[in-house]
């Protein structure tokens, strides 16, 4: 049976890379690969520069050479040379980045409805080379995945999963000693780390401190139940080495309470009670720039800790009906998902039970007085990437990935300092960053190439592209990435949004089904 199995999966394998050679999403692996003209912006934070050649053999780059000046024709002599059977990708006048990292990707789900290849092509068309994938699928199934994507028998991002702590015991973990014993066996199973959402504090000290003597990551999202007796800073100290979106920050934060304020009739499983009053934390934290503020945010950069924020993923929060509409929505999200995101008390993250003016103010609010903390926080020195954790809130894979970068710009990073928190940072979170994150040589192959600069706009990014005017009154879309080259391999990004407009068109005319704003019938 194992044989028979083993040999349907290479067969698998072997008619999905075919199809995608024949349909020229992909080429390649290439003993070597020159990339012609691009201006690069590399990931660390140095300016762009070009027309650049990138030499790429056997997936390591190998030389960067500056062949020229903007607006000077090239010398064709002075340029590296193409060897026998060698690849040369014209990229005369486009933009070369190092392959995006998504520090927080879920990668589908059971309730949503999304396969691992929706997403994955998602992800990809997006430039998105690198996925955290923290907790949801089983270590099993990520590993399964993850030895595919290293292996490129899927068309996926290279993958680092981490395990939702307690995720398969045996029993529920109610002691030290347990808490140890399931770390030491999730590290067997081969996770790359683990994602926490609360304990008692003994277990969270005992785990964290025994995944960090394995040298594995971890990453926290400190939800209410737990918050009250370990937030932010009793995570850090004891070896936490990423935090998720921002619970547990504003707690640290508190100086006249220890506990938010909790209405006398909240339920935490009432999901509209939960985010309606997280709308409100950040104005119950230390005011920005006051001695606690930044004692607590200089005990964090001391302790190298990373931040994570997911600003996307609560954007709905404070503007439902742009979330809602947004225009991938109807060629790219799939019938399940759209009906995930719908008003529910059962869907997690569907929490538009009774959504109006008063929730919306707040969070408007809160994103300010987040989005000073972690302006200031990489101001001074602090670790911040880019994590998007779509799939829930009307956030679509790929898609949200953009958006958080936008959403960077507003809390008040350089262009440059984005994409070295999308690329550069995420790697040295991972622990990769002498392999991935920035285009150098010695590196690792993984780049997007856009036609269109994206410091200059972002929205350049979008598999949508951006909407522009031409000079005869023309309404365009201009960008969307061109390719996307992971370990080498060269990805048609407009390809891969393509199939999955196939697969979205697909399921639509299975069900006879029409995108519907919520609450309209026919």
């Amino acid at each position: 049976m194992k044989i028979q199995q083993l040999f349907l999966i290479i067969l698998f394998t072997s008619i999905v890379n075919l199809y995608s050679q024949e349909n020229n999403i992909m080429e390649g692996p290439f003993n070597q690969m020159i990339i012609r003209g691009v201006t690069l912006i590399n990931g660390d934070g140095a300016p762009p520069i070009g027309p650049v050649d990138i030499v790429v053999e056997n997936n390591k780059i190998v030389a960067i050479e500056v062949v020229g000046f903007p607006g000077v024709a090239i010398d064709e002599k002075s340029r590296p040379k193409l060897k026998n059977g060698g690849k040369e990708l014209d990229a005369n006048g486009m933009y070369l980045l190092p392959g995006f990292v998504d520090m927080h990707g879920h990668v589908g789900g059971n309730a949503q409805g999304a396969s691992p290849e929706y997403v994955f092509k998602l992800w990809m068309a997006h430039g998105i080379t690198t996925v955290r994938q923290p907790s949801g699928r089983s270590v099993e199934e990520v590993n399964d995945l993850k030895r595919k994507s290293e292996k490129n028998e899927i068309i996926a991002p290279r993958i680092f999963g981490y395990t939702g702590f307690g995720q398969g015991a045996k029993s529920p973990i109610s002691t030290k000693e347990q808490a140890i014993e399931w770390v030491r066996e999730n590290a067997k199973k081969g996770a790359d780390g683990i994602k926490f959402f609360g304990a008692e504090p003994q277990i969270m000290k005992a785990a964290l401190e025994e995944n960090k003597k394995l040298g594995l990551g971890s990453a926290c999202h400190h939800a209410q139940l737990s918050v009250a007796r370990w937030n932010v800073l009793h995570s850090a100290r004891a070896g936490l080495t990423t935090m998720e979106h921002w619970y547990g920050l504003p707690e640290a934060l508190f100086e006249d309470k220890t506990v938010q304020n909790y209405p006398l009739d909240y339920n935490y499983q009432n999901e509209q009670h939960r985010f309606e009053e997280a709308g409100k934390l950040w104005e119950q934290a230390a005011k920005p720039y006051s001695k606690h503020w930044y004692s607590v945010m200089n005990e964090l950069i001391s302790l190298d800790f990373t931040i994570v924020p997911t600003f996307n993923i609560y954007e709905a929060s404070r503007d439902l009906h742009k979330a809602r509409r947004a225009e991938w929505h109807e060629d790219y999200t799939l019938p399940s998902l759209w009906k995930f995101y719908e008003p529910s008390k059962i869907s997690h993250g569907s929490y538009w039970h009774d959504w109006g003016t008063e929730q919306e103010v707040a969070w408007k609010k809160n994103y300010q007085l987040w989005m000073t903390f972690i302006n200031e926080y990489k101001n001074r020195g602090g670790r911040v990437t880019t994590g998007s954790d779509s799939g829930f809130i009307y956030q679509l894979y790929g898609f949200a990935y953009i958006r958080e970068l936008e959403l960077l710009r507003e809390a008040g990073f350089h262009p440059l300092e984005i994409i070295r928190s999308a690329t550069l940072n995420g790697a040295e979170a991972l622990g990769w960053a002498d392999k991935i994150g920035s285009v150098q040589i010695g590196k690792l192959a993984d780049f997007v190439i856009v036609e269109e600069n994206p410091l200059q706009n972002l929205k350049v990014l979008y598999g949508t592209g951006a909407v522009r005017l031409t000079e005869d009154n023309k309404v365009i879309r201009a960008g969307g990435v061109k390719y996307t080259i992971k370990d080498g391999i060269i990805y048609d990004a407009k390809k891969l949004l393509a199939d999955v407009k196939k697969m979205v068109d697909a399921e639509k005319t299975k069900l006879n089904w029409k995108l519907k704003q919520p609450g309209f019938q026919d």
